[in-house]
């Protein structure tokens, strides 16, 4: 007989659960074990677990667990996962040579650089390739490394190797200033009539140490990865010009490139720093409460639940306090929190009262206030009083923690504009140096022209060459996109709406159509009191005293409502005795002598109570508008007496209206609501916010089938749901589009764009800032494309010099991130 036995994956690997090979070698090396009979991994409710299934003739229980956690320990042992941050990285097209170069290391099973966020994610074989040597190839390709995880001990460096790589991350920028200065010198002295030995000499050493950097990565990339980037053919250019006597050019060539190195890196640093920002919020320490623990003062006094103090926390002394790093919390723990500090950690309340300043992570302008039982986040701002917090996440699982790892996620994706520059470059490049080498050789070879320098002044063959290939360079044209992306997901984040791609942002840029959900999207989702309208001599405050006086003895969701519009009015009202639920109908209970009933019309049928022309009329007049009315009536002895009407509904969100006409002025041409309540409600609702088109009585399926309809008239559809009961509309629309991410884990996972909070007045925010990003985009690649054929067409007739070939590839560079870092100061 077989039986089976499940096991965590992240016991088994806790550092390696996340890598699927890992746990594919795991289920190979366990599934060819005596007594083995299959091995795969069980998925449900967001668990990974290993599942074995074993022969407890041939194996034992106890076996198979050592069996398993011995295996997972060696894999572990052997296949490392490291994540670097690398330094001076500010070429996207730099980035995937350093991505080839690492990967091709003999034992490096996985390399990718996310370029956008500095960051490189390797996976290794430590019986191949060890971590010290990964660091050297990638600093053989000219990259310096900061450890984003910790690093073996033996590993890591120290002493004066620490030293002198703390230094190297500014040593470019200081050659740089170095090499401009030597420029500056030798033109001086030139113009003064030193001689030219100690000009060029000047020259030289400006090339020397300007291009270092340069040259190190280029030849390092050509003999590594057997390609040549704009790093290399600067090398050749440069060299090129001192061997035609061009050494002043050939200076200016590498000072001006190394300089813009330099500015690009500064501006992409600024632009990956508006997320890293986000990091900074949370605080590494917390105030922790300790109670006091077997306290001499209070032993053998009574507890007020019965029985007498012995020992343990005692609940009569005030907690200790006592500082400690957060990643020493554990969920159920208490902290305190005073005014003004940020909360540590996510959690509910406990204790206290405060107005919570919420908006570094949902993008709210205005404080929540919490009380007992409601939730807070790390990095978000106690403003009034004292909270104690129990904890309920972990310091690595924060909602913080999981919108910067999720908007890191979204900035290494590659958006389709991105996509279509990477696949033009393949074949860009190649072509631009077989020009520049046919351009170099076919002249001097076949028309005798002049290969170096003409004795009639200009320029040569190969000047020329060397000047197409520095312009041709696509290095504006790769960043262009990148940049944008980056800046339009740190700007959205920031404000409360997470973006998970590029691919998403430019899909919200070009939508028409924006379909809704009704119930807890553009409304509330819970019923609120919309009118009360006395009979007779009657006032509203008596209607609603009387009808909170029933309703404060039920749970219903409609009796919280009429209690919660009392309280709201301050009316003060007794709650009845013998209270009596009259399921489909409505309540009752007495007060002394007098019975009060509210309920609805069948109810009153049953009492036998007819009620006057005029509250009949507002009756239908409510219910066309989607209301749900109960009636008031107190029955004596005597007679009975109809008191008024209590309407409520399901309330429209206050922005609401605001939203869909935002919408509209973005450019949103037709908006709908598909819902699966009745049509008079939903249509009620579409008046009063906007609404174009309305879908009513869906089922889930049918949601998903309306979109489709959607997709198949408008081609491009975004759904605007809760993130749970619309999950399938929301993955079949163009872009699905949460609210209320902050507290829903299912939100931050279904959803292509999550609004942090319940709020949909940044929807129009995320239209605009999608479609400012598209039109940069193409605003960048458009200027990449028509500066590089600009200058193309003036260095092929030599009318292009070296240092003007290297201020347009470098300024193009820099005015496209500039251009895309605009993305960074829209606001909603």
């Amino acid at each position: 007989m077989i039986e089976k036995l499940k096991l965590e994956i992240p016991v088994l690997l806790p550092q390696n659960g996340d890598c699927d090979a890992c746990v594919q070698r795991l289920q190979e090396t366990l599934r060819h074990h005596k007594g083995i009979d299959d091995v795969h991994v069980d998925r449900e409710n967001h668990r990974a677990r290993l599942c074995l299934h074993y022969d407890p003739n041939l194996i034992s229980l106890p076996q198979v667990e050592r069996l398993a956690r011995d295996a997972g320990a060696t894999i572990q042992q052997r296949y490392r996962h490291r994540v670097l941050r690398i330094a001076n990285m500010d070429c996207a097209d730099c980035a995937l040579k350093l991505e080839k170069g690492v990967g091709r290391l003999d034992g490096v099973l996985h390399c990718a650089v996310n370029f956008t966020t500095s960051k490189m994610t390797v996976e290794y074989d430590v019986e191949k390739v060890d971590y010290p040597t990964i660091v050297e190839r990638i600093r053989q390709l000219g990259y310096d490394v900061e450890e984003e995880e910790p690093v073996p001990q033996e590993a890591t460096p120290g002493g004066l190797r620490g030293l002198i790589h703390f230094m190297s991350t500014r040593r470019r920028d200081t050659l740089t200033l170095i090499s401009g200065l030597l420029v500056v010198a030798a033109f001086a002295l030139e113009t003064m009539g030193v001689t030219t030995l100690v000009s060029h000499s000047l020259y030289a050493l400006a090339m020397i140490t300007g291009g270092y950097y340069v040259a190190r990565k280029g030849i390092n990339g050509a003999l590594i990865n057997r390609e040549l980037d704009i790093n290399f053919l600067m090398t050749i250019a440069a060299i090129g010009a001192a061997a035609i006597g061009e050494w002043e050019e050939g200076a200016l060539v590498v000072f001006l490139f190394s300089l813009g190195e330099t500015l690009e890196s500064y501006t992409m640093e600024r632009a990956r720093n508006a997320i890293r920002s986000l990091m900074e919020l949370a605080p590494n320490e917390a105030v922790r409460l300790r109670p006091r623990v077997d306290c001499p003062d209070h032993m053998g006094q009574p507890l007020p639940d019965g029985g007498t103090y012995q020992g343990g926390p005692c609940p009569w002394c005030e907690p200790t306090e006592e500082r400690v790093p957060v990643e020493e919390l554990h969920i159920g723990d208490i902290i305190l929190v005073r005014p003004g500090e940020r909360i540590p950690m996510d959690g509910r309340v406990v204790r206290g009262t405060s107005a919570v300043n919420q908006a570094p992570i949902t993008g709210e302008s205005i404080p929540v206030e919490k009380k007992p039982g409601d939730d807070v986040f790390a990095g978000t701002i106690n403003t009034q009083g004292a909270l104690e917090i129990e904890v309920t996440r972990l310091a690595k699982d924060n909602t913080l923690n999981r919108i910067i790892h999720l908007v890191e996620e979204a900035q290494a994706q590659k958006a389709p504009s991105q996509r279509w520059v990477d696949r033009f470059a393949r074949y860009y490049t190649p072509a631009v140096v077989t020009l520049a080498v046919l351009i170099a050789t076919i002249p001097p070879i076949f028309l005798g022209q002049p290969f170096l320098e003409p004795a009639t002044g200009g320029h040569g063959w190969l000047y020329r060459a060397l000047a197409l290939l520095i312009i041709a360079c696509p290095c504006a044209l790769v960043i262009s996109t990148p940049v944008s992306i980056v800046s339009a997901i740190s700007n959205a984040a920031r404000n409360g709406v997470l973006i998970k791609g590029g691919v998403y942002l430019e899909a919200a840029g070009s939508l028409r159509v924006v379909a809704f959900d009704k119930t807890g999207t553009l409304t509330r989702g819970e019923p609120g009191v919309t009118d009360v309208i006395p009979n007779g001599e009657f006032t509203e405050e008596e209607v609603l005293a009387l009808a909170a006086a029933v309703e404060a003895r039920s749970e219903h969701p409609i009796a919280r409502a009429v209690v919660a519009e009392a309280d709201a009015r301050e009316i003060r009202y007794a709650p009845v005795d013998a209270f009596q639920a009259l399921t489909g109908r409505g309540a009752q209970g007495t007060l002394g002598e007098m019975a009060i009933y509210i309920g609805n019309r069948t109810l009153m049928d049953e009492l036998n109570v007819t009620l006057p022309d005029t509250l009949q009329a507002h009756i239908r007049r409510l219910e066309e508008e989607g209301k749900t009315t109960m009636i008031v009536v107190t029955l004596t002895q005597a007679s009975a007496t109809v008191v008024g009407i209590v309407a409520v509904a399901d309330t429209v969100r206050p922005e609401a209206r605001e939203a869909i006409a935002g919408l509209r002025r973005a450019g949103i041409r037709r908006t709908v609501m598909l819902t699966g309540d009745n049509e008079r409600t939903a249509r009620a609702i579409a008046a009063q916010v906007g609404i174009d088109d309305v879908r009513a009585n869906l089922l889930p399926d049918e949601k998903v089938q309306a979109v489709e309809e959607l997709l198949e008239e408008h081609g491009q559809v975004a759904m605007v749901g809760d993130g749970i009961n619309d999950a399938p509309a929301l993955a079949r629309a163009t872009v699905g589009i949460a609210m209320g991410g902050a507290g829903t884990d299912q939100a931050l996972e279904t959803a292509d764009v999550v609004l942090m909070a319940d709020d949909l007045s940044k929807l129009p925010f995320v239209i605009h800032l999608s479609r400012r990003a598209l039109g940069i985009i193409r605003q960048n690649i458009a200027f990449s494309l028509v500066v590089k054929a600009a200058f193309m067409g003036l260095a092929i007739p030599g009318l292009a010099s070296l240092w003007m070939a290297v201020f347009a590839d470098v300024g193009a560079s820099l005015i496209v991130i500039l251009n895309g870092m605009r993305l960074l100061r829209r606001r909603p």
